[in-house]
This record gives C-alpha cells, sequence and structure tokens, in this order.
C-alpha cells in the first residue's frame, strides 16, 4: 500500500499515523528514536506490507504488469490501489478527501521535526501538489509515477505506468475492491489489541 492508504489504516490515531506515513524512511531497529505510538505506527506498516506482499489478490494485480516492470510491479500496484482508494473515497470514509488530505499534511507539518530526512524532502512536493487527493485523477498519478521515475534513473518505465492502469483498469479495480476490506480487518485488529480505536474506517 502507498501514502493514502496507509494513512487511513492508522484510523483516528495521530501519531500511529505519523510513523505509518514515514515507516519507509526508517530503517531496522532506528525505531527506538521515536515515540511509542508512533512506533506502534511503524511496526503496523510493516506488518501491513507484510500482509499485502503475500496476499494472493495483491500478487494477481502484479502478475497483470509484471512483464512490463519486473522488480517495480509491487510499487506500481501500491499506487494503483491508492487510486482505487482515492477515487471511490465516499465507501471509505465519511469525511471528504479533500479535508482528509488536508489534516494529514498539517499533521505532518505539525510534526515536521520527527520527520526522517527522507520524508522532509517529499513533504512539500506532496503538499503543493496535493499528492493524496490527486490519486483520484489519471494526471496526478502521472506526476508522481514521472518524480518516481526520475528517482529510479529512468529504468523503470513508470512514467507508463498510467497507462498500463487504463488497460487493466476493470480487473485491478476489482481486484482493490476485493483486498481492501480484509487489510481495513487486519489493521483494525493490530489497533484494537494494542487497545487503539479503528474509529475513522468505515468496515
Amino acid at each position: 500500500m502507498n501514502f493514502l492508504a496507509h494513512s487511513y489504516l492508522s484510523a483516528n490515531n495521530p501519531e500511529v499515523l505519523l510513523g505509518n506515513f514515514f515507516a519507509d524512511a526508517v530503517k531496522g531497529n532506528h525505531i527506538d528514536n521515536f515515540p511509542p505510538l508512533v512506533i506502534r505506527g511503524i511496526r503496523l506498516h510493516r506488518m501491513i506490507d507484510s500482509f499485502t506482499d503475500s496476499h494472493p489478490v495483491f500478487l494477481e494485480s502484479r502478475h497483470r504488469i509484471q512483464e512490463n516492470y519486473g522488480k517495480f510491479s509491487g510499487i506500481i500496484i501500491d499506487i494503483f490501489y491508492d487510486h482505487f482508494l482515492a477515487k471511490d473515497w465516499e465507501r471509505y470514509s465519511n469525511k471528504p478527501l479533500k479535508t482528509y488530505s488536508a489534516y494529514v499534511y498539517q499533521l505532518l507539518i505539525n510534526n515536521f521535526r520527527m520527520l526522517p530526512s527522507r520524508s522532509k524532502r517529499i513533504l512539500p512536493f506532496m503538499v503543493s501538489q496535493d499528492w493524496l487527493s490527486n490519486y483520484a485523477n489519471f494526471r496526478g498519478m502521472e506526476r508522481v509515477f514521472a518524480g518516481m521515475d526520475r528517482r529510479t534513473g529512468h529504468i523503470s518505465g513508470m512514467d507508463h505506468a498510467v497507462e498500463d492502469l487504463k488497460v487493466h483498469y476493470e480487473d485491478i479495480g476489482n481486484d482493490f475492491r476485493q483486498f481492501f476490506p480484509e487489510i481495513i480487518a487486519f489493521a483494525c485488529h493490530f489497533l484494537q489489541e494494542h487497545d487503539l480505536s479503528c474509529e475513522g474506517v468505515l468496515l
């Protein structure tokens, strides 16, 4: 999953959301430097990734584009799934997507000093280009994939990913709608096991 889904799956737990948001920028045992609930968010992120990467529906989505993108196919499907979450946001949240996105940006800005260096670098672009809301449209997706392709030295081919999304749109959308209720239940179980709220996500 990617930024929008990881944020959403943190439910109404701001510190958990912080850790879940920037977990990919924290390596190994460096998580011990953060407050306890942020650490919970980092651990939740890693468990979500493990659950997702081994799930047969996600693997089927990857298979649809594997030939064109190889090792980058999982990253691309993560972002495709964020597209379907953003596009169908009303199914999953009572808050408008723009309102929710603004809340996430403000939370990150308010805790900027805590963010790892990589997260600090991308945050201004994320906010100014409104990545979370713009996952819902092809133009926003193209901008995100173009930036990611540049960061891979133009070897990933991700600048063409939206073309493949259009080809497989119905199938990948169906994959997402089958998969997402399961990851919601998985994340909520983790949160409730640690006496944290699952309020804010719609099961």
